[in-house]
């Protein structure tokens, strides 16, 4: 290709269609005004259940940030906590609201408090589990969002019940991220 035709080809390139929907620098899906979500309250009045008495209320949906972040308060009340899992993609950020939790991020393990957070890097093995007695609650968030939001959606839809171990990894690999281990309570039986 001439020197004339490819610098012609890149200063069109930007402007051609379907360019700004592909790049990451020109996005026109976000939002243009801010907005609020109440406590206790989900960004779209419909919170997502896991577990008996663990609720998710989506602050900041992946959707809002075309995929940027996703941010939720989670509130717990029985102990325990998800697999050792890892994210290859997502680093993921705890903010203690009520309560305690045990977070574990590699080979440390933190103890965390109302007030404390924690930081998990993306493809860093990671857990954690609600400790004490009570509701506990934290914010979670996944930078970026990821298939996280989707994930938790399914599964509060009933998409792994019934499912095999291996079908529940395959899931957990199809939204981005695999179990690696077991969750924080098993480690506290040694």
């Amino acid at each position: 290709m001439k020197r004339s035709k490819f610098l012609s080809l890149s200063i069109a390139l930007p402007f051609a269609p379907n360019f700004n929907n592909n790049s990451r620098f020109f996005r026109s899906e976000r939002p243009v005004k801010g907005f609020r979500v109440s406590s206790g309250k989900d960004r779209f009045d419909k919170s997502i259940s896991l577990l008996e008495g663990d609720t998710f209320f989506t602050k900041i949906s992946s959707k809002d940030t075309n995929g940027d972040l996703y941010t939720f308060e989670s509130t717990r009340v029985k102990n325990g906590g998800p697999t050792l899992h890892v994210h290859a993609n997502q680093d993921e950020w705890w903010y203690i609201l009520e309560g305690e939790f045990k977070i574990k991020i590699g080979e440390d393990l933190f103890e965390a408090k109302a007030g404390d957070s924690v930081f998990g890097p993306r493809g860093v093995p990671h857990t954690f589990s609600k400790v004490g007695e009570g509701t506990a609650r934290m914010i979670i968030t996944f930078q970026p969002a990821g298939k996280m939001e989707e994930f938790f959606i399914a599964i509060s839809e009933g998409a792994m019940k019934g499912k095999s171990e291996k079908e529940q990894d395959d899931f957990r690999k199809l939204h981005g991220f695999e179990r690696v281990g077991p969750p924080i309570d098993y480690f506290k039986k040694f």
